[in-house]
């Protein structure tokens, strides 16, 4: 790739048969949101999941405006989640007149702080608060301590949403990301691992919540021979063309996590020695997908911070990008309630995505590094 040629954080990675996939879609002329091709689609992300029941919807954002509406959520109802995650994955929680609380991550993974949120469980237990929903978000392709979080949803009683958006292709101890959640929510946007252009799933083990998910994403249409509504519905169903393009990226899948992790695995060894440079950790028993690799950047050792580092890599024509700013720190979420959020907070003022396409040579990875080097 020539030096003038900028390059991405993510781009699609279409294979080729995904072309062949939607030219029979358009041969057959299921072009609405039902068809062949959804069925397919669903059926492959349960095979590759492990969760049996699925329903292929436009948006990762879709799913988990779904799943809140099937936990029975709603006004007075408050939903704990991490602070750092991305507005689609806390947003939901307001169209259910919710209320969000930003729970704190760890310092290394920058995963929900499963300790901090078993001290607050276990005061809101005592206060007679505890929340409907606890919804955990699996981070640039990390999966919380799956365990765990069964065993303090058995203690607590709440729902568990598992927000796997990021981590498709990702397991731990063997389990596909999103196992043991009562709901999961996958995401195909443009920029993830595999795409369908837009497009999300939800799944779960319950298979009439998720038959009332393909009802209310069809606008909770009755069966009758007219239009007949008993309860409003959305317009949230994939369509066939786009369950065409995904059931030719579940193909390639392992080659796309295998890329991306060799990406990182390059970053790593050849910033090595770079004082304060650090990467994610991945626990003995996480295969991650790595779909961003993200790095930490300690002004104090490096000498320069992550905004410098993000500035001088786009004057290379390379895009980077802070990782996600914390929810407790938007302004549309000013009046939430937040627990912690110090570490949060550094891991912004810290944190960096570099480029992580599964396209990318190692001309490009050097470009990266070459650009960091100089700097330090």
């Amino acid at each position: 790739m020539s030096n003038t040629t900028r390059l991405l954080m993510s781009s699609p990675h279409m294979s080729g048969r995904e072309q062949e996939l939607v030219a029979d879609a358009f041969k057959s002329n299921w072009i609405a949101p039902v068809g062949p091709y959804v069925s397919a689609f669903e059926q492959g992300l349960a095979t590759l999941s492990g969760i049996p029941h699925v329903a292929a919807l436009s948006s990762g954002t879709a799913a988990l405006h779904l799943a809140l509406r099937l936990s029975g959520v709603g006004a007075g109802d408050t939903v704990w989640c991490p602070t750092m995650t991305f507005i689609g994955g806390v947003a939901p929680i307001l169209y259910q007149n919710a209320a969000p609380v930003f729970v704190d991550v760890t310092p290394d993974t920058m995963l929900l702080d499963l300790n901090l949120l078993e001290e607050a469980l276990i005061a809101a237990e005592r206060e007679g608060t505890l929340p409907k929903v606890v919804l955990t978000t699996d981070l640039y392709g990390l999966i919380p301590d799956i365990d765990r979080l069964n065993a303090l949803r058995e203690r607590f009683g709440f729902v568990w949403i598992s927000d796997a958006a990021e981590s498709v292709g990702s397991y731990q101890g063997g389990r596909h990301a999103g196992t043991g959640a009562d709901f999961a929510i996958f995401s195909f946007n443009g920029n993830k691992i595999i795409t369908t252009s837009g497009g999300g799933a939800l799944l779960s083990r319950n298979a009439e919540a998720i038959e009332q998910a393909r009802f209310l994403s069809t606008q909770a249409r009755e069966p009758a021979p007219h239009y007949e509504h008993v309860t409003f519905g959305y317009n949230y169903r994939l369509s066939n063309i786009c369950a065409a393009i995904g059931v030719g990226q579940l193909e390639v899948l392992a080659d796309r996590v295998r890329a991306r992790r060799y990406v990182h695995d390059r970053y790593r060894a050849l910033l090595a020695d770079v004082p304060g440079i650090s990467f994610s950790p991945e626990p003995a028993d996480m295969f991650a997908n790595r779909w961003l690799t993200t790095t930490r950047i300690d002004p104090a050792i490096a000498g320069f911070d992550a905004e410098r580092a993000r500035l001088t890599l786009d004057a290379a024509a390379i895009e980077s990008r802070p990782v996600w700013k914390p929810m407790h720190r938007q302004p549309v979420f000013a009046n939430a309630r937040r627990i912690g959020g110090d570490v949060a907070d550094l891991a912004f003022a810290q944190g960096l995505c570099l480029p992580s396409g599964s396209t990318m040579t190692d001309d490009d990875i050097a470009r990266v590094v070459d650009v960091l080097r100089g700097l330090a």
